[in-house]
């Protein structure tokens, strides 16, 4: 709780993955996966409840042994959004303020950066907050379409720039923690709002695992 504003986290962990097989719960340096964002949550100020959401009886395992509440969702598939995700598991308990979504795919988050994101959504009063990383090589004024064989600019480019002399700054969502209402998810059924505010991490504490390479590069920053 913050002040007055009662907290539910949630952590949606898919059973499968097509790139990374059973990726929410490989081993990163003797734990799995999930683990590294269900003791940052466990540490938090302000989140009263907190639930993994899962379709995977494995998953279910690591939870049990994590002494973490789990949630047994629906089949996922790769049509559903978080949101619906997220409002499944809120539809069934008591009415949150504010829900967090800590998403398991960054294990370098920690218990800063989640009580940052819900101090920032209580403090603003917005409809949503979400975690970005500032972008350096790739700041829209260097991202081209091709057409007709020629390169095209999809946002001015200044000529022979470097990247710090870039304006303005351009951040991207971390895939690491969104933060919302309870007014923002039910009402409009998504997590972020018209007035979505940053908290912005820092690059050496994101790493968002897509891909095989990804998890080695989470083995090799977290030693």
């Amino acid at each position: 709780m913050i002040n007055n504003k009662t907290i539910l986290a949630i952590t949606l962990a898919r059973g499968g993955s097509k790139r990374v097989p059973q990726k929410n719960i490989a081993d990163i340096n003797g734990k799995p996966l999930l683990q590294y964002t269900t003791d940052e949550v466990k540490r938090s100020r302000y989140i009263d409840h907190y639930i993994v959401s899962t379709d995977d009886v494995d998953i279910e395992n690591i939870c049990e042994k994590l002494d973490v509440t789990y949630f047994r969702r629906k089949e996922a598939n790769d049509t559903q959004t978080s949101a619906k995700a997220l409002y499944e598991v809120q539809r069934v308990m008591d009415k949150y303020d504010y829900i967090v979504e800590v998403m398991v795919t960054n294990p370098l988050k920690t218990v800063e950066d989640i009580d940052g994101v819900i101090e920032n959504l209580h403090e603003t009063k917005a409809d949503s907050v979400v975690s970005v990383v500032r972008i350096w090589d790739n700041h829209p004024s260097r991202v081209k379409y091709i057409e007709d064989g020629k390169l095209i600019d999809f946002y001015p480019e200044i000529p022979e720039s470097r990247r710090q002399d870039l304006t303005p700054p351009a951040y991207v969502r971390n895939g690491s923690i969104y933060a919302m209402t309870y007014t923002q998810l039910h009402t409009y059924g998504e997590r972020l709002g018209e007035d979505t505010r940053p908290y912005i991490m820092p690059e050496e504490r994101t790493v968002n695992i897509d891909e095989p390479i990804d998890l080695e590069l989470a083995r090799i920053l977290l030693k």
